[in-house]
């Protein structure tokens, strides 16, 4: 049986960004092999894999060997993208950044002498909060808004700064996950501190995932129509 779709798709040349979107199970793979789809999604797969070191003809071998499907997944219209981004990644990062912040708090306070603790993870939780509701907040009263009432080429410059901070929740997620030594407690952590890590992993998924749905499917709705509309 051949899979027409995948292989047409799955070249060295692609974006990680559109492979992630084309074929189902990408994500999953991308993010084991630390493969950056959502903020460097611009990246070619070539260009990703040799700044890693890894083998970009068995990384297309692996998106060979995944199930494909005839065409790209549902890519909703834009009102619907974005009611579905607020509900389900911007409310949820309000719930689950203040209790991460707290459990860090209390891991910090308790196991203080601990040679595994993180210093400083509340912190820089805490500055990961501010800038994700600031971010969100101009997402919410001044992009959003634009993008529902339709096509504009101005919107290529919000939409731009969008992308641009994106990097920056990026860079915040690696500082994270190298902060939790992967998100993986110490043995004999307590319950606390195993369900604070097991917390940063979710919010660092959810986090990855938000951006993909923005900058790969949600921005190039619109940045395609208003570069053609000059």
């Amino acid at each position: 049986m051949v899979h027409t779709s995948t292989t047409a798709s799955a070249n060295a040349d692609q974006s990680l960004g559109t492979l992630a979107v084309q074929i189902p199970g990408a994500t999953a793979l991308f993010r084991k092999l630390k493969l950056d789809f959502c903020c460097g999604g611009h990246q070619s797969l070539k260009e990703a894999c040799a700044a890693r070191g890894i083998s970009t003809s068995d990384v297309i071998e692996s998106l060979l060997a995944l199930e494909s499907t005839p065409e790209l997944p549902k890519i909703l219209e834009a009102a619907e993208l974005i009611d579905y981004v607020l509900k389900r990644f911007h409310a949820v990062h309000r719930q689950q950044l203040p209790e991460l912040i707290r459990m860090a708090r209390r891991v910090e306070a308790v196991h203080r002498e601990h040679p595994m603790l993180a210093k400083g993870l509340a912190d820089h939780l805490e500055k990961m909060q501010d800038e994700l509701l600031a971010h969100m907040e101009k997402e919410e009263q001044i992009l959003f808004p634009m993008l529902k009432a339709g096509i504009n080429p101005m919107l290529v410059h919000p939409i731009g700064m969008m992308r641009h901070e994106h990097i920056n929740h990026g860079a915040q997620l690696e500082k994270l996950s190298n902060l939790t030594s992967n998100h993986q407690a110490p043995e004999g952590a307590c319950n606390t501190w195993m369900a604070l890590y097991a917390g940063t992993a979710r919010l660092a998924e959810d986090l990855i995932e938000h951006i993909h749905t923005e900058n790969n499917l949600l921005f190039p709705q619109f940045e395609t129509l208003a570069s053609s509309s000059h």
